[in-house]
C-alpha cells in the first residue's frame, strides 16, 4: 500500500511541475515588447446588447446599444482580431467611423 501512495505522490509532484514550467515559460516574442499594448481597432458588427465601446447612431455614449451585433456599434478589440471574428467588419454599415 504505501508503495502505491509513494507512486501517487510522485506522479502527482511530477504533475505539478509540469504544470508550473509550462505556466512560467513564455512563448519566443511575447517579451519583445514586454509593457507595451497592442494596437486596438474598431470593430462593428460583434457587440452584445448594452455593451458597445461608444457612439452609434440613435445614442452618444457607450453600453446604449440596445442591439446586439449592432452593424454600427463597435466594440475596441486588439487589431487583426476584427477580421476573424463572425460579422466583425472594420467599418460600419453607414459607411461613417
Amino acid at each position: 500500500m504505501n508503495s502505491v501512495n509513494l507512486l501517487k505522490g510522485a506522479l502527482a509532484g511530477a504533475l505539478v511541475l509540469g504544470v508550473a514550467a509550462t505556466a512560467s515559460a513564455s512563448p519566443a516574442g511575447q517579451n519583445d515588447h514586454a509593457g507595451a499594448k497592442p494596437a486596438m481597432v474598431k470593430c462593428y458588427g460583434v457587440n452584445a446588447a448594452h455593451k458597445n465601446d461608444c457612439q452609434s447612431p440613435g445614442h452618444s455614449c457607450a453600453g446604449q446599444d440596445s442591439k446586439a451585433r449592432d452593424p454600427n456599434g463597435f466594440v475596441a478589440v486588439p487589431a487583426g482580431l476584427c477580421e476573424k471574428l463572425d460579422g466583425g467588419s472594420t467599418t460600419p454599415a453607414s459607411g461613417k467611423a
